[in-house]
């Protein structure tokens, strides 16, 4: 058995477009399927998640932390990391991924300027640290925005 092979059991899965309340011989008439009495059988029942009055669980549990809508995704490679190109390449997001060197590019790839770069590269990413501009276009390259 695997996952994609997974169904619900024979005959566990039933309709629910039949007509309620419309006499014995429906099978589902009379208290329609509501029980005898009760609050669940009475129209204006509670919202899910009410408990009689009681502290749901839902406002029991500690809310922790807080997600800020905005914020982007950004990955950072180090500029060490570009020694895996060749001399003269151009490197792009998609040549970082082909090569191992970050595996989603998120919202955006910024280059940072840790470590050291022996060779020529034109480099194009969304966002460059000082300090990587300045190694990358020491040797002759170029840091491209795109």
């Amino acid at each position: 058995m695997e996952l994609s092979n997974l169904r619900p059991a024979e005959g566990s899965k039933q309709s629910d477009n039949f007509r309620r309340g419309r006499g014995h011989g429906s099978g589902n008439g009379k208290t329609a399927g509501k029980g005898h009495k009760g609050q669940k059988a009475r129209s204006g029942a509670p919202r899910p998640g009410f408990e009689g009055g009681q502290m749901p669980l839902y406002r029991r549990i500690p809310k922790r932390g807080f997600t800020c809508r905005n914020s982007k995704d950004i990955v950072a490679v180090n500029i060490s990391s570009l020694e895996a190109f060749e001399n003269d390449t151009v490197v792009t997001i998609d040549a970082l991924i082909e090569t191992g060197i970050i595996k989603k590019p998120g919202d955006g790839v910024k280059i940072l300027g840790n470590g050291a770069l022996t060779k020529k590269l034109t480099v194009q990413a969304n966002a460059f640290s000082g300090s990587a501009k300045e190694k990358i276009e020491a040797l002759g390259g170029k840091a491209e925005v795109i």
